[in-house]
């Protein structure tokens, strides 16, 4: 099995303030749907522009950052057979989210 990155990018998901618990419960159906078929390892939303860069001499640097900044929202890590299997489920998440997905396979890293 591999391991899949499904994220999206903040700024993609323009959806009206009334409908995002209709677009929650979607998401969270299809992370449950992940889970019954034991392929979820996890994931979830990101708070926006609330990251905090820590630079090689330890320094560092917190948002909010410029809008113009991409982030990203929200993110799964599936652990799935094949990139096939993993971009099926992007287009499930893509579909809940009402956004399009990103698809990038882990690297695998046989000390860990």
């Amino acid at each position: 099995m591999t391991r899949y990155l499904i994220s999206f990018d903040d700024g993609t998901m323009n959806i009206p303030a009334e409908e995002l618990p209709e677009v929650a419960e979607a998401a969270h159906a299809v992370m449950r749907q992940a889970q019954d078929a034991a392929v979820w390892v996890s994931g979830g939303g990101l708070q926006r522009q609330q990251a905090s860069v820590v630079a090689t001499d330890g320094t560092v640097s917190d948002g909010p950052y410029p809008e113009t900044k991409a982030v990203v929202g929200g993110f799964s890590i599936i652990d799935v057979p094949s990139r096939e299997d993993a971009l099926k489920w992007a287009a499930k998440f893509a579909a809940a989210c009402r956004c399009a997905q990103e698809v990038r396979e882990i690297m695998h890293d046989p000390d860990v």
